[in-house]
């Protein structure tokens, strides 16, 4: 299974972020996740598509870009052509999620289908073929710097069981609390894409990185 690690924008410094996506690049990172909330869906309001276009001037990395938006479809385009790479957008916002799939589909993007804590596998099963990664939060979505909450596990292993005995590709990705003391359980319970903030860019970003490798390293990358 291989390995990826994303780390948030949500939690870098926003007067050097240029200068920290190219450093990650410059360490093998190949994915950068990017949290977009609307003060709605969520109780919080971060970045938006200027900052997307900007940043996708200066890196080649796979832009991860997760919808905390109510009503997502209205946006797809506009993200599309910002520089996502994958759209994420939460079950739980969509009236008709296989519309926002199809949507994400035709902008030429792939397509990742999201739930919260409290919302169980069965809100997605439906989509589980047409998408290319779920991801489970592992912390109420809106704010960095939030506890993984283990219960989450359950439902990753259980969608790796679904995923397996339907020979379906979709990755699944943790978003929450995913840090040294978590990620090699993370990992355990069926993830393979990991959403860190704090424990990327926090400290010593270089060090922080070698961290998680060395974590993929040891589960077979």
């Amino acid at each position: 299974m291989q390995y990826e690690l994303a780390p948030s924008i949500l939690s870098a410094d926003f007067s050097i972020l240029g200068q920290q996506v190219n450093f990650l690049e410059e360490q093998g990172v190949k994915w950068l996740h990017i949290d977009v909330m609307d003060g709605n869906f969520v109780p919080n309001i971060s970045l938006g598509l200027p900052v997307i276009a900007s940043i996708r001037k200066v890196s080649g990395m796979f832009f991860d870009v997760h919808l905390m938006i109510d009503d997502p479809i209205r946006y797809i385009g506009d993200f599309a052509k910002s520089g996502a790479d994958l759209i994420t957008f939460h079950v739980e916002a969509a009236s008709d999620p296989a519309a926002v799939i199809r949507a994400i589909r035709a902008s030429g993007k792939k397509v990742g289908i999201s739930i919260k804590p409290k919302t169980p596998v069965s809100a997605i099963e439906p989509y589980l073929a047409d998408v290319d990664m779920v991801l489970v939060m592992t912390v109420e979505p809106g704010f960095g710097g939030q506890s993984y909450m283990i219960e989450c596990e359950k439902k990753v292993t259980e969608l790796r069981q679904i995923l397996t005995e339907r020979d379906l590709p979709a990755d699944i990705e943790v978003d929450g609390g995913i840090a040294a003391d978590t990620i090699e359980r993370s990992i355990a319970s069926g993830a393979n894409i990991f959403v860190a903030g704090s424990a990327t860019f926090k400290g010593d970003i270089g060090a922080n990185v070698r961290m998680f490798y060395d974590a993929f390293e040891k589960f077979g990358k």
